[in-house]
Formats: C-alpha cells, sequence, structure tokens
C-alpha cells in the first residue's frame, strides 16, 4: 500500500454551482477510487452540502475530504449566506458573484503553499488558478463540464463569426469547419455575446485554458470521436475524456444522494415507476438554475395534459413569484398519471429506470449527457449558456432526440412569456413517445449510445484508460519535480 507521501494529491475546486459542483465531486470520487488523495476547496455553506455528500465514501475508504475558504460575499455586494448561484435572484448579482470568486484567490494560495498537492483541477471560471498554481510548480488542469462538441463550435463561432454574415435573428448560418454540418441561427445567442466584458471573460478563459497542464473532459471518445481529435489536434488542447462522470454512482443510494436532497422519496418515486409500463413515463426537468415564467408554466401543463403521456415534471418557483404556478386543478386531474416534484428529483434514478421512456430537459451538459447515459431519447429546449449548442449534439449529430421549437437565448423569462406553446409540446411529447419509424429509430440509437457510455467507464475502456494515462503522468511529474 502507498504511504500518504507516494500517494498523488488531488485539490479539485468546483465554481459554485449545482451544474458545476455535481459532476466536481463525481471526479473526486473518482480520482479516489483510483488510490490518489482528494480534496475538495469550497466555501463554508456549500462545504457542508459536499461534506454531507462524500461522507459515505470517506466510510467506505476512499481518501477524500474537503477544505474550507472563506467567501466575502457582503464585501462584494452579496447577502449574507450567498455563496451558490442558485441563490442569485437578478442577472447584477452575477457580476457581484464573480467579484466575490476573484476574491478566493488569497486564501486559495494560502492552501496551496500549506498543502502543496501534486495537481489542481479547477473550473474554467476561476482563470487565476493557472498563474496561482504555477507559483507553487503545480500542473493545473482546467474543467468546463460541457462536451467537446460544444468546444469545438464554440470556438469556430468566435474564430470565423458566421453570425456577423446574416442580418435577421432568424436567419440560418452553417458553423464553420466543423466535421458535420451545424445549422444556427442568431437568436440562439446572448445579445451580449459581442459585448468587450463578455469577450474578455471568454479570452481569459481560453489563455489559461491553453497554458494549464490540460483540459478534463466530462464526456467520452466513442459518442463524439470527430469532435474530440478536432478539440485535441485543430484547437491543439491536452484533454482527457473521463466520463461520464455521473456513472461512478452505481447503486439506488449513490444516485437518489447525488445533489441535493430530492424533495421526494426515492422509495415512492421508484414504486410509482414501478407501476408504469417500459418506456412510457416523459421526464420533464428545467435545471437548478432557471425559472419558467407562470404562462409558459401553463403552456407546459396543457401541453402534457393534452397528450395523454404519464410524467414525471420537476417544477420550480416562477421567476415573477416564488411559487408554484400550475393551473388551477391539474394536479388533481393527473393524479395517477402525473407525478409533481418540487424543486430537486433524484434525477440519475430516475432516468435510469425502464419506465422512462423519453426526456425533456434545458439541456443543460449534465442532464443531456445523463439523458444519452440512461439511453432514453431527448426533447430539447434550450434556455440560455451553452445549451442550443447541446441541442444541436443530440439533434444533429448523435440524432437521438428532437427539438421543441424555442430558437430564442434568454438569460431571464418574462411573466408572460411563452417560448413553446401548448399545441407544439402537444406534438412533439406525442412523436417522441410514439411508435412511429422515427421514435423508434430514436430510442435504439440513444439505447446503442447509452450502452456505449457504460463500456466507456469500466476498466479497459475509453474513459478509464484515459483517467489511467492522466494519473500515471501526473505520477511521473510528482517523481520529476522530487529530483
Amino acid at each position: 500500500m502507498e504511504s500518504d507521501a507516494e500517494k498523488l494529491h488531488i485539490f479539485l475546486f468546483p465554481f459554485m454551482a449545482s451544474g458545476h459542483m455535481i459532476p466536481m465531486i463525481d471526479i473526486a470520487r473518482l480520482f479516489a477510487a483510483r488510490g490518489t488523495k482528494s480534496t475538495i476547496i469550497s466555501t463554508p455553506l456549500n462545504a457542508l452540502h459536499i461534506q454531507e455528500s462524500i461522507d459515505g465514501d470517506k466510510n467506505s475508504g476512499l481518501d477524500i475530504g474537503v477544505q474550507v475558504i472563506p467567501f466575502l460575499c457582503v464585501e462584494a455586494g452579496l447577502p449574507k449566506g450567498c455563496e451558490n448561484t442558485d441563490s442569485i435572484t437578478s442577472p447584477e448579482m452575477f457580476m457581484n458573484f464573480f467579484k466575490a470568486c476573484d476574491m478566493l484567490q488569497q486564501p486559495f494560495e494560502k492552501l496551496l503553499e500549506e498543502h502543496h498537492p501534486d495537481c489542481v483541477v479547477s473550473d474554467m471560471f476561476f482563470t487565476w488558478t493557472t498563474d496561482a498554481a504555477k507559483k507553487y510548480r503545480i500542473p493545473r488542469i482546467v474543467f468546463h463540464g460541457i462536451c467537446n462538441f460544444t468546444q469545438c463550435a464554440r470556438k469556430n463561432i468566435e474564430r470565423f463569426a458566421p453570425q456577423e454574415k446574416v442580418e435577421l435573428g432568424s436567419e440560418i448560418f452553417v458553423v464553420p469547419g466543423l466535421p458535420d454540418k451545424i445549422e444556427m441561427t442568431k437568436s440562439q445567442f446572448p445579445l451580449w455575446h459581442d459585448e468587450t466584458k463578455s469577450n474578455m471573460m471568454d479570452t481569459l478563459i481560453q489563455k489559461t485554458e491553453v497554458t494549464s497542464f490540460g483540459v478534463l473532459v466530462n464526456s467520452f471518445y466513442e459518442m463524439e470521436p470527430a469532435y474530440a481529435e478536432y478539440y485535441k489536434k485543430d484547437m491543439e488542447r491536452r484533454a482527457w475524456n473521463i466520463g461520464p462522470v455521473s456513472l461512478y454512482n452505481r447503486n439506488s443510494t449513490s444516485k437518489a444522494q447525488r445533489g441535493k436532497k430530492a424533495a421526494i422519496d426515492e422509495n415512492y418515486c421508484i414504486s410509482w415507476l414501478n407501476s408504469k409500463k417500459p418506456n412510457s413515463v416523459l421526464y420533464v426537468s428545467f435545471g437548478s438554475l432557471y425559472r419558467i415564467s407562470t404562462s409558459q408554466m401553463h403552456e407546459i401543463a396543457m401541453g402534457l395534459e393534452a397528450s395523454a403521456i404519464s410524467f414525471i415534471w420537476v417544477v420550480r418557483g416562477t421567476n415573477d413569484k416564488e411559487q408554484y404556478s400550475l393551473p388551477e386543478g391539474f394536479e388533481n386531474r393527473m393524479e395517477g398519471r402525473g407525478l409533481i416534484i418540487r424543486e430537486w428529483a433524484p434525477q440519475v434514478l430516475i432516468l435510469d429506470h425502464p419506465a422512462v421512456g423519453g426526456f425533456m430537459t434545458h439541456c443543460g451538459w449534465n442532464s443531456t449527457f445523463e439523458g444519452i447515459t440512461a439511453g432514453v431519447p431527448l426533447i430539447t429546449w434550450p434556455l440560455f449558456a451553452e445549451q442550443f449548442y447541446n441541442e444541436k449534439l443530440v439533434t444533429k449529430v448523435l440524432k437521438t432526440g428532437i427539438e421543441s421549437g424555442n430558437k430564442l437565448w434568454k438569460l431571464t423569462m418574462e411573466p408572460d412569456c411563452v417560448q413553446v406553446t401548448k399545441e407544439k409540446i402537444q406534438e412533439v411529447v406525442t412523436q417522441l413517445m410514439g411508435n412511429g419509424i422515427e421514435a423508434k429509430d430514436m430510442r435504439r440509437r440513444a439505447k446503442e449510445v447509452g450502452e456505449m457510455a457504460k463500456r466507456a467507464v469500466v476498466k479497459g475502456g475509453s474513459s478509464y484508460n484515459d483517467l489511467t494515462a492522466l494519473i500515471e503522468e501526473l505520477m511521473a511529474n510528482k517523481q520529476k519535480l522530487k529530483r
């Protein structure tokens, strides 16, 4: 057995948002399961949640823990206790949140000096960690939390600017240079895309990515081989594909406890699904951050009701009021056919159940990849961030899903905003969950990709081998620095 001095010590530093923290915690577990010491760096309130999440791993013998650094939310202009993007209620608060994140540099460097880990895996937003790690001769690896395809498409949009050759927001252009023909529109990009501050942040992220030790990608080679190669060769990135990291959670307990505490008893949820036929239930969730408008919530409810399909729907408070705005009497009418979960659901557990035959998703990469990994076809409903790129991977490259029809990138949704009508929702739900040739083909392809994902992470699989190669390289670097 290796002594503590011989063992690799990895610092993992996730951005304080659920979609960034969940996969990073899984990566910490993956490293620890392969014999390293994993230390997750976070702020006081987030650290409490992380510690609770990894207690079982520690009890099972994994060398995994948490180090806490202060988060100066009040000094950055945030309310006391605002340590996670889940607490942010306005776009203005995001600027102050990033300001507070920059103030983490000094306490983080103090940890580096004290513990001197063998590697730092940090979120793309913590660009300053590249220079901080270099100061102590520690390799920094970037974690984006998105796939190779999205990285390549985003880079080529920036490099070739095809959107500048069209005038109307609805006018289609082709993203140049990619292995597949990918069509997009101006309306699928943020209005602030060309603003100086946004460009400066993008440039800084890419600069520190290039000068870092490399990039960890939550993907697997067989799913997007052309883009894994494009990212490494054409974009000249050192990258290791180690996903799907969610597959570290193999039993029902670990799946149910992944992320926050679910707002529903997992046994009740499974019992409800057990009462349904295979592939008969649609799972509907729009992620942990975005708030759907009251009007759009009503359209979704009426579309689901008209479809006659069984469903599980995860609802959050609407952006105009902190309440669950469902049509009057909807839950009573849907009793037995529809299950409403408020705020947080055991998503991986649900998606892996044989009764689930489709997933309506906002196309955040964690959710998209969890659906792909479960072998479930998707209804894509991108809202903001990089989600419109993820939609194209699903619908145009993998061909395991259909579009809901939303074409408008929007950071927030006004109370009366409707992006997709109840008629369109009914149409796409019945199409995906039906027995038509297209639906059957999508289900077949989705199942094939899901099986590939499971093979990638077992011993001898592509992701397993990539993680092995990275650990060996880090160990060689550790020995080299000793000399």
